[in-house]
């Protein structure tokens, strides 16, 4: 079917995500018929470089063989089974690989990212509960912070589009200055106003912890938020924070997980001395390499973990955790569920994505790509741009002097010039597959300085 012809049946019987449906009278959606490593292709054959890895979630590029085959034999085995009262091989032996990147033993299955903050809300609360201190059930996060969009995870969302017509009908929570580094003052560091901003958030806990359950944080990036990115000390601090006071951190790693940042886990960057780790109680022996652990005590992890080929999304915890909800009583129980929590095919495709992880060193090919990256994003500094800055494969600067609605048009340019883009208000950012070649990053960003010199 030609473009036209999908386009038409799309606008009768879709109703799309994040989008002003009357808007598309006069702008058109791209039907998309398949994809090739970073590019996709519409029905009339008209191609479009992923640099947003189709909304963060596509970590080696579309149709790749290794992930297809991992799905395409479980599917000749299992295509799903209830995880209540069953189990099967791929969601443990998942669990087992997830418990041994990030030190945390305990793995909750669902769906999304929304979902996975709502589940890791909702089991630190009734950790408190079950552990004796129902007055712990408040909530804080950072300021400019997104959590998704269901109602718990909207509550510590600090985005005010998403967040403003639903306020009705959230719970109250309290967001803390957040350590972008943009924020700081003329001649201040990003280290120095990272630990301002930590001094903030201690006084904030020092006086509110009986009635905190958990401080959640996206480490590192802030992703929706306009790629705000901070320096790792913070990650520290509040990590000895949460610790003093005893509430809990929850490292969203949702969008950044899965080597975005430049290691497998952001919250791994928050490097603490050996000789008086962040937390010494984790620490069982020398030389003992970073994990998630020693920062977060849940992890919420999705879009990445299966490549970008099946929906899923995890929360892993302590054992500490853990215990407080193994009870002989039922309503200590976490009763919470998903009817395709674990499916076999997501968890296959994740398997397959760790496997490429493990097996093509991944991660070291990605700092030398980002160095590229880096070197080639030179030839935007003709362009009124400021702050550009890259944490890993994340790319983003912010465009001086933009107009309402330029979001809008450096995507309809990007476009024309054969470039997926998606700026957030002033602030594009490129965040490819990481199969992206030279050639390819080249084009990338050729095509990006193309695209803001036009929308402006």
């Amino acid at each position: 079917m030609s473009n036209q012809g999908l386009l038409a049946r799309s606008l009768q019987s879709v109703w799309h995500p994040c989008t002003q449906m009357k808007q598309h009278e006069t702008f058109p959606l791209i039907p998309i018929q398949r994809g090739e490593g970073v590019w996709l292709y519409d029905a009339d054959g008209q191609r479009y470089l992923d640099g947003i890895s189709s909304w963060w979630v596509n970590l080696f590029g579309h149709n790749h063989p290794r992930i297809k085959d991992a799905i395409k034999t479980q599917l000749d085995k299992l295509e799903h089974v209830m995880l209540a009262g069953f189990t099967h091989e791929p969601v443990v032996t998942l669990s087992e690989k997830l418990a041994q990147l990030t030190g945390l033993g305990h793995a909750f299955y669902a769906s999304d990212g929304a979902s996975a903050t709502e589940i890791a809300l909702k089991m630190s609360f009734h950790y408190w509960r079950n552990s004796g201190k129902p007055n712990k059930s408040k909530f804080i996060s950072l300021q400019n912070s997104y959590h998704g969009e269901t109602l718990g995870a909207l509550s510590v969302t600090d985005v005010a589009i998403f967040k403003d017509t639903y306020a009705p009908l959230l719970m109250q929570s309290a967001q803390m200055p957040s350590p972008d580094f943009r924020l700081s003052e003329t001649g201040e560091t990003a280290e120095a106003y990272a630990l301002r901003c930590a001094a903030d958030l201690e006084n904030y806990v020092s006086g509110h912890h009986t009635e905190l359950a958990a401080f959640i944080i996206e480490p590192m990036v802030q992703c929706a938020g306009g790629m705000a990115m901070h320096h790792p000390i913070y990650l520290q601090r509040a990590r000895a924070i949460c610790t003093q006071y005893q509430i809990h951190l929850i490292a969203d790693e949702i969008a950044v997980g899965f080597g975005r940042t430049g290691t497998m886990f952001a919250c791994e960057q928050a490097h603490s001395n050996p000789a008086t780790p962040v937390r010494p109680e984790l620490v069982e022996g020398q030389n003992r390499p970073n994990k998630v652990s020693d920062i977060a005590d849940f992890i919420c992890l999705s879009k990445g973990i299966t490549g970008g080929y099946l929906p899923l999304s995890a929360v892993l915890t302590t054992d500490t955790v853990y215990q407080a909800f193994y009870d002989d009583r039922t309503v200590n129980g976490f009763l919470h569920s998903h009817s395709y929590t674990g499916n076999p095919l997501a968890c296959s495709a994740a398997l397959a994505t760790l496997a490429i992880f493990e097996d093509e060193a991944v991660l070291d090919k990605n700092r030398v790509t980002a160095a590229y990256i880096k070197e080639q994003a030179t030839c935007l500094n003709d362009l009124p741009i400021a702050h550009c800055r890259q944490q890993g494969m994340i790319l983003a600067m912010d465009v001086l002097g933009a107009q309402p609605g330029f979001a809008q048009h450096c995507y309809a340019e990007a476009l024309k010039q054969g470039l997926l883009l998606r700026p957030i208000g002033n602030t594009v950012y490129l965040m490819p597959p990481y199969s992206i070649s030279r050639e390819e990053v080249d084009y990338m960003i050729t095509s990006t300085h193309q695209a803001i010199r036009l929308a402006l």
